[in-house]
């Protein structure tokens, strides 16, 4: 039979061999733990760039639409000053009575015929016009300039969903 001492020799034989293969495991472990860590770090930034790339791409397009938007309400503005400046113009033209405006009348049985030929005194024998008073005109051009502003406005607004609009 086996001798006490051989009995020990293998214990700690046993032992140890378990202790060695219980040492070499929490390396492998220890190891593919760390694969694992590096890998979901690894994971992690890749999504990170990913998301950053898109917020860059998202500010990106939000900067473009931006400008767009900042060019036409600067065009709309250039067009809204330039309509003001000439329906001040005309007011002004009117007010000076450097300008008249005048309407096209239609003539009914009751006026004369236009004479078959012309006489010396005469330069001209088209439409009847008749002028309107001076109150009359700064009311129309003020109703007109109301229509410029409002269809200005329209294009503006309407200019803007388009480029909002994908």
């Amino acid at each position: 039979m086996l001798s006490r001492l051989q009995l020990g020799l293998c214990a700690v034989l046993v032992l140890s061999s378990a202790a060695l293969a219980w040492q070499v495991q929490g390396w492998r472990y220890e190891r593919l733990l760390a694969e694992s860590e590096a890998l979901q770090a690894q994971q992690k930034v890749e999504q990170v760039e990913a998301l950053n790339e898109q917020l860059l791409a998202e500010r990106d397009r939000r900067q473009a639409l931006e400008q767009r938007l900042h060019n036409d309400e600067t065009r709309h503005y250039q067009e809204l000053t330039d309509a003001q400046q000439t329906q001040a113009r005309l007011r002004d033209r009117l007010a000076t009575a450097d300008l008249r405006l005048s309407v096209l009348v239609e003539r009914d049985t009751g006026c004369a015929a236009v004479p078959a030929t012309t006489a010396t005194g005469g330069v001209d024998h088209g439409a009847v016009r008749a002028r309107l008073d001076p109150a009359h005109a700064r009311r129309i051009v003020a109703i007109t300039d109301d229509g410029d502003r409002g269809l200005i406005a329209l294009r503006a607004c309407q200019a803007y969903v388009r480029a909002l609009a994908p």
